[in-house]
């Protein structure tokens, strides 16, 4: 029993001396110190040896099984070293070259347009305020002097939820919240989207953006209005743009305007883009009607003040040339990289 032992240790070592890679080393552990190798096999004839010698040949056997797998753990070791440094070798990285820049996104120039509106009327000391998309009746027409029979409040216009609740039409009604939470003097501006009934087509969308302005105080004037935008409209377009305010209507505002811009496309000269007039109407506003001042809980005898609204995607459109509302909401990659 001892000599097969030994037999079974020289022939093991010898055996893993020649092994060279990791998945003959498997072979070898199970070949000779698996349930079924070598030195199993050699033990379980341990019932033929006598009684006083089993002690002397289960040491034995302890101790090759123990010499063989330190044997197979530094083999291991070595030949795990020896894979890592081959594959080292083959796989090496010249660290000095430059890495591969991960493909970035960009601002949406709906985003982007927003930002320069804003950080514009911040600079003229405007703070911004915000409010709800699904708005109460009230806010939406009653507090802004539309009256019930109003033609805007037609179903195929608005989008109603019930008698009571719609999706805001305009960014108006935040016009009357910030009168009710704040005191005079009062100066913000109001970005955020609307909603309308409209089909879409290269000039309409039921779902838009808006931003509000809306300036109160003791003495503020029509004029006041006028030195506000023009400074926006030189900003924005350029220096050399020229504005111009026309008459108009609005229910919460009184007297009313719509508000041109000399076109930025041809400087006044005349294009398709003006319709050949030289001319673009970007936004309408005027003075806040008095009965709007009152529903917003602010003296009319006392203040007075002026709001403007203008339509974001028609800014974005103008300043960027884009002849089609629907590029800003359809998410072609190929249009968005572009800004």
């Amino acid at each position: 029993m001892k000599d097969k032992l030994e037999k079974i240790k020289e022939e093991a070592l010898d055996a893993l001396k020649d092994l060279n890679n990791l998945e003959n080393l498997e072979d070898f552990r199970l070949k000779y110190l698996g349930k079924k190798g070598e030195l199993t096999k050699i033990l379980r004839g341990m019932k033929d040896v006598s009684p006083d010698e089993r002690p002397e040949i289960g040491q034995l056997a302890n101790k090759i099984r123990g010499s063989l797998e330190k044997q197979l753990i530094e083999k291991k070791d070595v030949l795990q070293d020896k894979a890592l440094e081959y594959k080292l070798s083959q796989e090496w990285v010249d660290v000095t070259m430059p890495g591969r820049r991960p493909a970035r996104g960009s601002l949406h120039p709906l985003t982007i347009v927003r930002n320069e509106i804003i950080d514009i009327f911040m600079g003229m000391g405007f703070d911004v305020a915000d409010g709800p998309e699904v708005e109460l009746d009230y806010y939406n027409f009653e507090a802004l002097n539309i009256p019930k029979n109003h033609p805007s409040r037609d179903v195929q216009d608005t989008f109603y939820i019930n008698d009571n609740i719609l999706l805001r039409t305009h960014t108006s009604p935040v016009q009357i919240r910030t009168m009710e939470q704040e005191k005079p003097p009062i100066k913000v501006i109001i970005p955020g989207r609307v909603y309308r009934s409209d089909e879409v087509d290269a000039t309409h969308s039921p779902i838009f953006h808006q931003i509000e302005g809306l300036v109160i105080d003791k003495d503020v004037t029509m004029a006041d209005l006028k030195g506000v935008l023009d400074t926006f409209a030189k900003k924005m377009f350029g220096e050399d743009t020229r504005t111009k305010l026309r008459p108009h209507h609005f229910p919460f505002t009184e007297p009313s305007a719509e508000v041109d811009v000399s076109c930025a496309i041809c400087h006044g000269e005349g294009c398709s883009v003006c319709s050949h007039t030289g001319w673009i109407e970007i936004l309408g506003g005027g003075m806040v009607h008095p009965k709007v001042l009152q529903n917003g809980g602010i003296d009319p005898e006392e203040y007075s003040g002026f709001a403007f609204g203008m339509g974001l995607d028609r800014i974005t459109n103008i300043k960027y040339g884009i002849d089609d509302i629907r590029l800003l909401f359809e998410n072609d990659i190929r249009f968005l990289k572009q800004f």
